[in-house]
């Protein structure tokens, strides 16, 4: 087997020690915010975070973060309990994963599955038989994973949201998606 190590000065993953073993997957904390926007290229999502973060302190759901120092933030994914779509999350039996990243120079490597196996065996652990998400339709790398970790489509989905950027204006996204779901 391979191991990788980040290259702290090119940004690359090289063959080295075994970075994967010196990843913490942890509960996200107030002071990630400013890292979960990835040197900017999700500063847009700076009050969905923060809203998300909200919502995890109230109870409502839970932000996971995949963490390498000194790089930092190399992964997230948000789990909602509650949702106005019960076949979604019901806060029930039902869970819904969303916001899973990974960045690149470590896709592909194990770290997706790492992060994965930890949310899977939280939300067993919880009570939750059911975890559901949306994979946009044009992202086939994604949707193999999780038809690799027992995913299976359930139905399209238009994938039609907005949010209100770092700014206050709101945007709106259409992303075509499949809703997948597995049973834990």
């Amino acid at each position: 087997m391979v191991n990788w190590k980040f290259g702290a000065k090119s940004g690359e993953v090289n063959a080295g020690a075994d970075w994967l073993a010196q990843v913490t997957i942890r509960h996200m904390r107030e002071d990630d915010l400013p890292a979960m926007e990835w040197d900017g290229e999700y500063s847009h999502f700076r009050r969905v975070y923060r809203d998300a973060y909200q919502r995890m302190l109230r109870g409502q759901s839970i932000i996971w973060v995949a963490e390498l120092a000194p790089m930092n933030l190399i992964g997230q994914v948000f789990i909602q309990f509650y949702c106005d779509r019960p076949e979604l999350a019901d806060g029930i039996s039902r869970a819904y994963l969303y916001s899973f990243r990974v960045r690149n120079p470590y896709r592909g490597r194990g770290l997706g599955t790492r992060i994965m196996d930890t949310v899977e065996m939280d939300l067993k652990r919880r009570g939750f038989e059911y975890v559901t998400l949306n994979v946009a339709r044009d992202n086939p790398r994604a949707q193999q994973l999780y038809i690799r970790r027992g995913y299976y489509v359930v139905a399209p989905e238009p994938g039609i949201w907005s949010y209100p950027d770092e700014h206050g204006n709101w945007r709106r996204v259409e992303e075509p998606a499949w809703r997948m779901e597995k049973i834990l």
